[in-house]
């Protein structure tokens, strides 16, 4: 009677879930340039947005932090606002008419204007801000830094929720700039060369994109050497991404 008892352990064990430990990492894809253009090599990249056939950037560094309307065929800085030199700017997201851009370690949000660039208000959040995204059906989400990333109310920036990140249970910290693509979340990982595609209901990264031959290691000098912002064009469905001080942004496209 033993026999019977083993044969239903064992199928009860065959067709048992993988737990995160077994579960296979995320697939690597790969992508293709489609187009380049001109960005200013002074723009240490934090936030990148589009918008109306144009790109509005946020840029880093106290003393050097601004938010901006650029051109995108020539990179030309359209409008600029700079940011007060106590501040190090980061991610950048539009919120209907409004340009809501994080700083570094001040735990203080600003608001513009889109139109104008005008500062409308300042908001407060918790924790060091890093990248910022906002889709109208998935709503406003913010990275930190680590694996954390932190769901906002679009109008009151109160935090909704929050979501771990991990690739087959292994968490993944530095998540950077940020941007919905077609109901994902798409992340810079500060100080590599990809991109996570992640679920924005479980926090599992769904591919990675490796982006490494895109601007080659051996071309790149300090501090132009980190990819870093994700632009997406809803009604083309392009993608644009660029890095800190690099000479140039790509229009790429992944399977």
């Amino acid at each position: 009677m033993k026999y019977p008892t083993l044969l239903i352990a064992m199928t009860v064990l065959a067709y048992a879930p993988a737990t995160e430990a077994q579960r296979q990492p995320a697939p690597v894809q790969s992508f293709k340039v489609v187009a380049t253009f001109p960005h200013d090599p002074g723009a240490f990249t934090q936030g990148l947005v589009f918008a109306e056939g144009e790109f509005y950037e946020s840029t880093g560094l106290n003393g050097e932090s601004s938010v901006r309307r650029v051109e995108i065929a020539t990179g030309k800085v359209l409008q600029e606002v700079k940011v007060d030199s106590a501040f190090f700017a980061e991610g950048l997201a539009l919120v209907g008419d409004e340009l809501l851009q994080l700083t570094w370690q001040h735990q203080r949000g600003f608001v513009y204007d889109r139109k104008t660039l005008k500062h409308k208000r300042t908001f407060p959040y918790q924790g060091e801000g890093w990248g910022l995204a906002y889709d109208p059906a998935g709503g406003l989400v913010m990275s930190d830094g680590t694996d954390s990333l932190t769901f906002l109310d679009p109008k009151t920036q109160a935090v909704t929720k929050t979501i771990r990140v991990r690739d087959a249970g292994r968490p993944v910290p530095q998540l950077n700039e940020l941007e919905w693509v077609e109901g994902e979340i798409w992340a810079n990982v500060w100080m590599t060369d990809r991109v996570a595609r992640i679920s924005p209901n479980t926090g599992e990264v769904n591919a990675w994109i490796d982006l490494a031959s895109l601007w080659p290691r051996n071309q790149r000098q300090p501090p132009a050497d980190v990819l870093n912002g994700i632009a997406y064009d809803k009604s083309t469905r392009r993608i644009y991404v660029t890095g800190k001080k690099w000479p140039r942004l790509y229009q790429i496209s992944v399977p």
